[in-house]
């Protein structure tokens, strides 16, 4: 049997018939980390257990989150669109997503709705499926110990009343969490946001906080 060269890294999970004859453009200044991610079957990607999301979080290692291989592709093909069609993932986020006329807050953090707004992570992570990844977008600031990159006691204090205003009076506590990313690890770094993770929430109360959003994941091919 002759030796089979492993396959390049930009036609894996793309069936045969559409293979490019060279690496797409998008995917050109991939980092090795992505390339990496990219160049594994989808088949053989294991999704994070709710529990191994939890214990991530809690030992704030969240740069162990990544998308399933085919997604993470089909990421870095949206936003490199979105660059060439907005100017950046920004413009996209505060015209497209957030629709916000203003990014000036009403009042304190937390204080008004109007200065919040709650969307689905438009490419989740490779995690079970029964898990419901949320953005939470604020207005306001989000103050971080500029010694630690980490939120000051008082942010995340309020960080806390809000996820537990907002969503654990409808989903279990044991199945919610939050998480800020670090900045280095931010895509979006101009909008101040959290993230929620919600296992098994009612669909209902989903489509009633998100005021019936879709993730662009679901909207795009």
């Amino acid at each position: 049997m002759p030796h089979e060269e492993p396959l390049p890294f930009w036609l894996v999970n793309v069936p045969r018939d559409q293979w490019p004859a060279e690496c797409p453009e998008f995917l050109s200044e991939c980092g090795e980390k992505d390339r990496g991610i990219i160049g594994t079957l989808d088949s053989e990607y294991k999704r994070l257990t709710w529990d191994q999301v939890r214990e991530i979080i809690r030992i704030n290692r969240v740069d162990k989150f990544h998308r399933v291989p085919s997604d993470l592709r089909r990421y870095r093909q949206f936003t490199h669109r979105l660059v060439k069609e907005y100017g950046s993932i920004l413009n996209f986020i505060v015209n497209e997503r957030l629709q916000w006329k203003s990014m000036v807050p009403r009042g304190r953090p937390f204080e008004f709705e109007e200065d919040v707004k709650i969307l689905y992570n438009d490419w989740p992570y490779g995690v079970d499926s029964n898990i419901v990844h949320l953005v939470i977008w604020t207005k306001f600031e989000l103050i971080e110990d500029p010694n630690t990159d980490d939120l000051t006691p008082e942010a995340r204090q309020e960080i806390d009343d809000y996820v537990q205003k907002t969503f654990c009076t409808s989903v279990k506590p044991d199945n919610v969490i939050w998480f800020k990313n670090w900045t280095s690890l931010k895509s979006v770094h101009a909008v101040e946001h959290f993230h929620v993770m919600l296992y098994g929430p009612d669909a209902e109360f989903i489509n009633m906080i998100t005021n019936g959003d879709v993730p662009m994941a679901d909207k795009v091919s």
